[in-house]
């Protein structure tokens, strides 16, 4: 397996998703076409790795044996292989678009300028979670209840 053609690609193609939803109009079809061609290729990409990576049909790079995602040794075991470094990078681009398409959409439907999003879905795409609550403590301040600025509509 060449796990550097597929970090390769799968990250390019990320990252152009990325830029299509920090900067093109924020059309149905756009928005469609990332989430489409973007989040659920990614996750697909990773439903199609990990499944056979896991179950030793290809090889990862790994010393072999299953997968111990029970203990912080068997977690650094399998990120550090190959396989599992890359499988866990998608893991990391799928979710974080997915993320980062409900943010560029709810911070639409509350008004929030596109120069206010653009530097928030920078950190959701370098720091996913603190990205997150960057946007969520922004969108309180659009809010007199703190149930109305967290949880997602």
């Amino acid at each position: 397996m060449n796990w550097e053609l597929i970090f390769t690609i799968t990250n390019n193609w990320a990252l152009l998703m990325w830029l299509i939803l920090a900067l093109a109009p924020r059309r149905e079809l756009v928005m469609t076409g990332v989430f489409y061609g973007g989040a659920s290729m990614l996750a697909l990409a990773y439903a199609a790795i990990i499944i056979p990576l896991l179950t030793g049909m290809i090889d990862g790079g790994s010393a072999g044996g299953a997968p111990d995602f029970g203990s912080l040794a068997g977690v650094k075991a399998l990120l550090a292989t190959d396989g599992g470094a890359v499988v866990g990078w998608i893991h990391y681009l799928s979710f974080d678009l997915f993320v980062g398409m409900w943010v560029a959409r709810n911070a639409d439907k509350y008004g929030f300028a596109r120069w206010i999003q653009v530097p928030i879905l920078f950190f959701v795409l370098m720091l996913g979670p603190f990205g997150l609550i960057l946007y969520l403590l922004l969108r309180f301040t659009r809010h007199n209840r703190v149930a109305d600025a967290v949880v997602p509509q």
